[in-house]
């Protein structure tokens, strides 16, 4: 029995988030339905974070216990042969027996993508925010400057069935880049609450248009209520882009 980490990629427009569900398609659902026919068995897969209904993966880890003699640099061919083409496995590599996608996790980045431009680009439906009105990068960066640090993101995470736990989150990195008509938000932390990431992507863009100022983020933050921070952004700008995991290779 071997303990395998699988490195994905895939393009979310088509799914409803990662994570099984009932009557909905999902990435895990297509992703276990292929290991079945290749490995002719079902391992219990387990995900390195739960991603929404139409948001992206630039590097999304698996780990699965499994008996197969396929080796692993020919498993993600194969893998990829019976997927679907908006999904890809990259790597396969042996970790250790108590290694596990999400629980060895240490940190994930995540990036947002904007296109800012009078005319949308249709290259770009589904995969960014089209956002026309001017925006002020160094007055973005001020803000997201904000952010960094060790806090209780409560003001930043959607509130549902689920139990909030510790809304305790370091962010180590938040960082707005321009490229012509393309912003791109990136921001690093060692983990991430529900819509954390598109809540303050949508802080963000209320200090772009003057309605809050960038000095405010702080004061949210210490307020500790959803109410007081910015709408929450579209899906489909935002990319799981990076995960990390202590003396591990990836």
């Amino acid at each position: 029995m071997k303990n395998i980490l699988l490195t994905l990629s895939y393009d979310g427009k088509n799914y409803h988030g990662w994570q099984v569900q009932e009557n909905a398609v999902t990435v895990q659902e297509e992703f276990q339905k292929t290991l079945k026919k290749v490995l002719n068995e079902e391992p219990n897969i387990k995900g390195c974070s739960r991603t929404d209904s139409k948001v992206h993966a630039n590097m999304y880890c698996v780990s699965m216990k499994t008996e197969s003699n396929i080796p692993l640099n020919k498993l993600p061919v194969v893998l990829n042969k019976y997927l679907p083409n908006d999904i890809a496995v990259k790597r396969a590599v042996e970790v250790s027996p108590d290694f596990h996608a999400r629980y060895s996790c240490i940190g994930k980045e995540y990036i947002y993508k904007i296109w800012n431009d009078n005319i949308r680009n249709p290259f770009l439906d589904g995969y960014a925010f089209h956002y026309w009105y001017p925006l002020d990068i160094d007055l973005l960066n001020e803000a997201a400057s904000y952010f960094i640090g060790t806090y209780d993101f409560t003001s930043f995470c959607t509130l549902d069935k689920r139990r909030s736990g510790n809304m305790v989150r370091t962010i180590k990195n938040f960082k707005v880049v321009r490229e012509n008509e393309l912003v791109t938000l990136i921001v690093q932390a060692d983990g991430f609450l529900y819509n954390m990431v598109r809540i303050m992507v949508g802080t963000l863009l209320q200090v772009a248009c003057k309605r809050i100022r960038p000095e405010d983020v702080k004061s949210i933050l210490l307020a500790k209520d959803r109410s007081k921070a910015g709408p929450t952004a579209v899906p489909y700008g935002l990319y799981l882009n990076r995960v990390f995991y202590k003396g591990e290779k990836l």
